[in-house]
Formats: structure tokens, C-alpha cells, sequence
């Protein structure tokens, strides 16, 4: 998918069963043995400047943060659950170190959190790193443990306001690679991939009602419906005041940058993959 933005084959690419946040240069972690979003950046930077890494899983990306705390060509930023919580990283003052200070962004919140106030977060605080970092690519990880009802988060999302967050992300138009990552109550991952991948297509005028068939229409029941209702059995423990405060100190903190950062003119590597190479050859030839 990266190869393919880089040689401008696709605007967005899209991979569900990757994501996987937490595996570190050394070690598995978190159900996570290697992490393809590290890889993938790589990649991406051997044609943009800059990338931009956003993370949508109820838990912190804390692999990705750590590979790229120090540079100031990757930003990541991440809204998760904080506390008494795996992985118990992604405090707001972690905001990078040397050359990465104020390209590490973290929203820590506590249970409960909705479609509304997510997005009263998440959207001001995206076109403010849009507007002060200006991106060649941007890779979204949209693990849908933050869905409501999984079986180890504890947000409170729909389907609608997880797929609202990558509607958002796409209209900014930059080269998008899209990823996968947790999400434990596998029906409703399924959903939320299928109205995701919709929204990416422009197609998310989906019918509301699951189309019968005799393999898994059953697997969808009582409901047999795409989108969820939030529970109304769960507890919002993230205040506005809260809210505020921290979205306001994470404004605060990108606006210490500088205008974005550049690279030095350089001989362009490879591309990481043979197979890769073959693939755009073979393209390139049936477009021609």
C-alpha cells in the first residue's frame, strides 16, 4: 500500500488486518509479533517529507510512538484510554524528545467517551496538525476496540463516529494509507471495516439493514442492522472541563511549531519489495 502512494497508483490503500501497534524493534507486544505501521512509514518516507500517523484504537500506539519519538518527519498522534490500562503509555506530556519535541501527540481519556465528544477532540485537533504540519501521507490505524459493547474496551463509539473520524481524515485529499488494528467483538469489527471501507469508496449510503444470506445473517442478529446504538448502560467519565483542558493544551503544544519541517534533497532508495517493483511495472503497463 505504501509503495503504491508513493507512486501515486492510488490516493488510499487500505489494509484491515494490519494496524499492529504495540510490537517494538525487539520484542512482541500485544497481540502484536511485527509492526507493519513502522514499516510502512519507512517506506513512505523515501518519498514524503513528512508523515503523519493517527491512531483511532482505544489503546495507545505506543510501538509507532517509540520508533519515531525522536525525528520530526513522523507525528503521531493517539486517543486512547489511560490509566489502569494497557499498554499505560500515551501520558499527555509525552510529547517527544530532540528533534521529535512537539511531533508526539497523545489524548489520554478515561471510560465512556462518545461519538460527540470524540469528535469534538479529535477534529480541531486534526486540522491544527494538518495546518501546522503539512503531511505528504497520513496513516490512520482504526482498531475498533473503541466501539461500543467490545468485549476489552470501554469506550462508547458507534460505528457512525468511528467511520466519522476517517470521513474527516479523507477530505483533507493527502495520500491515505488505512489499517486495521484491535477490536474484540469480531461482529461488530466487521461492521465497522465494512462501513469504513464504504466511507473510503464513497459509497456510505449503505442500507442500515443486513442483507440476508445463509452462512452469517444469524451472526448479525437480533439486530441483522450495520450500525450500533451507544449503550445507554455506560458511564461517560470524560468531563468537558476535561476535554477542554486537555484540547487546549495539545493546541497549545503544536503551535510551539515552526512552520513544517523540511528534508534535504536526497538519492531516492528502492523500493522495499521486488514484488513490489513487478507490481507497479504491471500497472503502469495496463494503464498505458
Amino acid at each position: 500500500g505504501a509503495v503504491r502512494l508513493n507512486h501515486g497508483l492510488s490516493d488510499i490503500c487500505i489494509n484491515w488486518s494490519g494496524g499492529l501497534h504495540h510490537a517494538k524493534k525487539s520484542e512482541a507486544s500485544g497481540f502484536c509479533y511485527m509492526n507493519d505501521i513502522v514499516l510502512s512509514i519507512l517506506e513512505l518516507l523515501k518519498y514524503h517529507a513528512r508523515v503523519l500517523y493517527i491512531d483511532i484504537d482505544i489503546h495507545h500506539g505506543d510501538g509507532v510512538e517509540e520508533a519515531f519519538y525522536t525525528t520530526d518527519r513522523v507525528m503521531t498522534c493517539s486517543f486512547h484510554k489511560y490509566g489502569d490500562f494497557f499498554p499505560g503509555t500515551g501520558d499527555i506530556e509525552d510529547i517527544g524528545d530532540g528533534n521529535g519535541k512537539y511531533y508526539s501527540v497523545n489524548f489520554p481519556l478515561k471510560d465512556g467517551i462518545g461519538d460527540e465528544d470524540f469528535l469534538q477532540i479529535f477534529k480541531p485537533i486534526i486540522l491544527k496538525i494538518m495546518d501546522v504540519y503539512n503531511p505528504g501521507a497520513v496513516v490512520l490505524q482504526c482498531g475498533a476496540d473503541s466501539l461500543t459493547g467490545d468485549r476489552l474496551g470501554c469506550f462508547n463509539l458507534t460505528v457512525k463516529g468511528h467511520g466519522d473520524c476517517v470521513k474527516y481524515v479523507k477530505s483533507f485529499n493527502v495520500p491515505l494509507l488505512v489499517l486495521g488494528g484491535g477490536g474484540y467483538t469480531i461482529n461488530n469489527v466487521a461492521r465497522c471495516w465494512a462501513y469504513e471501507t464504504a466511507v473510503l469508496v464513497d459509497q456510505e449510503d449503505l442500507a442500515s439493514e443486513i442483507p440476508e444470506n445463509d452462512f452469517y445473517h444469524e451472526y448479525y442478529a437480533p439486530e441483522y442492522n450495520l450500525h450500533l446504538k451507544p449503550s445507554p448502560t455506560v458511564q461517560n467519565n470524560n468531563t468537558k472541563e476535561y476535554l477542554k483542558k486537555y484540547k487546549t493544551q495539545i493546541l497549545e503544544h503544536l503551535s510551539q511549531l515552526q512552520g513544517a519541517p523540511s528534508v534535504q534533497m536526497q538519492e531516492i532508495p528502492s523500493d522495499s519489495l521486488l514484488v513490489d517493483r513487478i507490481l507497479l511495472k504491471n500497472d503502469a503497463e495496463e494503464s498505458s
